[in-house]
């Protein structure tokens, strides 16, 4: 055992990411259970030159999280660490995954004000990401940040609090400024969604994104290629204790996980084997399309079941430009042959001022690409670049655990407030005790 370490050690298999798009060789890994044992960790890694990387649940697609050094493990640092009733604010250990968070809220009336669809990652990880839900009247689950508590490069356990500068660079962070050991959370009163699914056409959906999102509280749509079909889904918010309705837990079972998982993964094997039969097999689901109407509490609606793997590629645009850009994905997807077995995502959230958030100082709109884990790798690649290429033309900031290819250079531009977070990585880890291969590829 290390002379700067008195927590847990683990043998340091090799390290896969959820998507299988990034592994690594940690020399260890490390499960500390407090900010003061990672503050040991970091300062004996300082001392002998060695670098840190903590890892959440792997749900990032980039290598933001790879290290072949020393891997912290925070299985031992989740739940809750305080409550403020009166504010609506909880400190949760930074190791917390995302489904644990309600069962620790409800007792206490209170509910995260948005979410994605997935609910795997770690807090600290999807805030570290830029992880986000839909809806204009809302940002990245990391505008819900007011606090944080976290390791500096030099081993230092530093508070940040809301009206303190460096909160608007600590909330998104990408794990370059320290190791997050608990973060507060501003929640809002627990309170229930109504769930309105419904086929549209393409064209109708395309044209009809802006008002949409303009009108509804959460609004989002799944495009599957290859067809004139569109799924959207609006979801509008309700008083806590509405009565559940729609369909019953059997059928919703069904719906979620035998269609949307595995049948759905029987159909990308289907397509792997086959690349041919990926048009018919995406003509005919999106043809099977119905509608369909329930009411949850807002956990049971926001997350949803995701066993299928998958790549993926996410680029935040100019709300406007939607429309438009997916007419262009439309037409490189026809233009160049891809088989595209999985639906393209279209979702928005509202401006914020946090340095690396996607959503900085503007209103966007975000378009994701996925391609099944087992599909040829060279298509898969060159689906992303196209993808990629498009949503550069119109300004794209590219979701940070998701597929890209961007360096510093490109978000020197892209980001008003990316100097001013250079300034505080400088700050918070002068010795870059953080760095890994991407970091040094995206901040220089």
């Amino acid at each position: 055992m290390s002379k700067y370490f008195s927590g847990r050690k683990a043998p340091a298999p090799r390290w896969h990411n959820w998507g299988r798009t990034v592994s690594c060789a940690p020399s260890r890994t490390e499960l500390p259970s407090d900010a003061l044992q990672i503050s040991r960790i970091v300062t004996g890694a300082a001392e002998s030159g060695a670098t840190v990387k903590p890892v959440g649940a792997g749900h990032s697609f980039t290598s933001i999280a790879a290290t072949d050094d020393i891997r912290l493990d925070l299985r031992n640092m989740r739940g809750l660490s305080g409550v403020d009733t009166t504010r609506k604010q909880v400190t949760l250990y930074a190791g917390t995954h995302l489904h644990e968070i309600p069962g620790l809220l409800v007792p206490h009336g209170l509910a995260m004000a948005n979410l994605g669809d997935i609910d795997r990652q770690t807090i600290s990880g999807a805030i570290s990401t830029g992880t986000h839900g839909t809806g204009l009247g809302f940002g990245g689950i990391a505008t819900q940040i007011v606090g944080a508590k976290l390791v500096t490069g030099t081993g230092e356990i530093r508070t940040v609090s809301a009206g303190d500068d460096d909160l608007r660079a600590v909330a998104l962070g990408l794990g370059a400024l320290g190791v997050l050991a608990e973060v507060t959370v501003q929640c809002v009163d627990a309170f229930c969604l109504r769930a309105e699914e419904r086929p549209r056409t393409a064209d109708e959906a395309f044209g009809t994104f802006l008002d949409e999102v303009a009108a509804q509280d959460h609004y989002e749509f799944y495009w599957f290629p290859h067809t004139s079909q569109t799924l959207t889904k609006t979801n509008t918010r309700l008083p806590a204790g509405t009565a559940p309705d729609g369909p019953g837990k059997v059928r919703r079972y069904v719906d979620d996980e035998l269609l949307s998982n595995k049948m759905f993964r029987a159909l990308c094997e289907v397509g792997v084997k086959a690349p041919r039969l990926v048009k018919p097999i995406n003509q005919l689901t999106s043809r099977a399309l119905s509608a369909r109407t329930f009411t949850d509490v807002s956990t049971g609606v926001f997350t949803s079941s995701r066993n299928v793997r998958f790549g993926e590629s996410e680029f935040a645009i100019p709300l406007e430009a939607v429309p438009e850009a997916l007419r262009d994905l439309r037409n490189m997807i026809d233009r160049k042959g891809f088989r595209v077995s999985f639906p393209i995502e279209v979702r928005a959230a509202g401006a914020d001022d946090l340095l690396l958030s996607t959503a900085s100082g503007r209103d966007s709109g975000y378009i994701a690409v996925h391609r099944y884990h087992r599909d040829d790798p060279a298509d898969s690649a060159a689906y992303f670049a196209g993808f990629e290429a498009i949503m550069v033309g119109y300004g794209g900031r590219p979701h940070w655990g998701k597929l890209h290819t961007r360096d510093a250079s490109y978000f020197r531009e892209a980001y008003p407030g990316f100097e001013e977070f250079l300034a505080v990585r400088d700050r918070y880890d002068p010795d870059r005790v953080f760095a890994n291969p991407y970091l040094k590829k995206v901040l220089g």
